[in-house]
């Protein structure tokens, strides 16, 4: 009796550490950074200047890579469209290719960016 007691007890310790070890969380899959920070002051267009929201952009890459974590969907497409908006399109249309190697679901729009901004 004491045996099968103990046999229980052990079996039962070991289920409830395999069931707690997968409760481990994991952290965000990319990185963001301030990017929200940079699309708010973008659509708001009141406080920062094309050049302050490359700069946290530009931040946000150096920082992920730095973290070893991808960037986030759409820092490359919005630093693109930042870069074309002050007249750099050699470094936007280098950050829409990044955009699209990195998530290639997004090529359609990417392409249709492009197009917008060599129509400009």
């Amino acid at each position: 009796m004491m045996r099968t007691l103990a046999i229980k007890t052990a079996l039962c310790a070991g289920l409830a550490l395999l069931g707690l070890s997968g409760c481990k969380s994991t952290g965000p899959q990319y990185y963001y950074g301030e990017y929200n920070t940079a699309v708010y002051s973008y659509f708001k267009a009141d406080k920062l200047t094309l050049e302050e929201q490359i700069s946290i952009l530009q931040k946000v890459v150096e920082q992920a890579a730095a973290k070893g974590k991808p960037v986030a969907p759409g820092v490359h497409a919005h630093l693109g469209m930042l870069y074309f908006e002050t007249g750099n399109t050699a470094q936007g249309n280098q950050h829409f290719i990044q955009e699209k190697t990195l998530f290639p679901e997004s090529a359609r729009y990417i392409d249709f960016l492009m197009n917008q901004g060599k129509d400009a």
